[in-house]
């Protein structure tokens, strides 16, 4: 059997964005009926990653929770975030003429460095479904990121569980 929701969130402007879709997936997993098997939760915005990881309690200062920004701090030293025209390759000037063609501004594609970040972690997780529930450890959490902090915008996230 397979059973198929989406949902959307709302990233915030300038920055990362953290989005703990712990809840809404055991509720959708819950709608399925599927009591084994496997729950992938999936991103298809390329510079977006779903990943699982526990709750860290703190906050750092700036709002985010201190493995979330211990996350983007490591990024930043091997990925450092895009903040100038000309720092990474992309986007070229083809990709500018193309972005502009679809109603896109050039800001908007100085986002090089959420795409690298994405494709590295990846754009989905795969969870064990057992007895009708998410096998999450006892600290487990179902994240998903809006690494490109060009612009605020809704995002949509799948979910798609597999089993019997």
């Amino acid at each position: 059997m397979v059973y198929r929701e989406s949902f959307e969130v709302q990233s915030n402007h300038r920055v990362c964005t953290f989005h703990d879709v712990t809840d809404k997936t055991r509720e959708i997993t819950g709608r399925s009926k599927i009591k084994n098997g496997i729950i992938v939760v999936y991103s298809r915005h390329t510079t977006c990653s779903v990943i699982t990881q526990e709750c860290a309690f703190d906050e750092s200062m700036t709002g985010l929770e201190t493995l979330q920004q211990d996350l983007l701090d490591s990024f930043d030293r091997f990925i450092p975030t895009q903040t100038r025209e000309g720092q990474y390759l992309h986007p070229g000037p083809k990709a500018l003429v193309f972005a502009a063609e679809h109603g896109e501004d050039a800001r908007g594609c100085h986002n090089t460095d959420a795409h690298l970040r994405s494709s590295i972690i990846g754009r989905s997780q795969t969870i064990v479904l057992v007895d009708g529930t998410p096998d999450l450890g006892e600290f487990g959490h179902i994240q998903f990121i809006d690494f490109d902090h060009t612009r605020a915008r809704k995002r949509t996230i799948q979910v798609m569980i597999i089993g019997e």
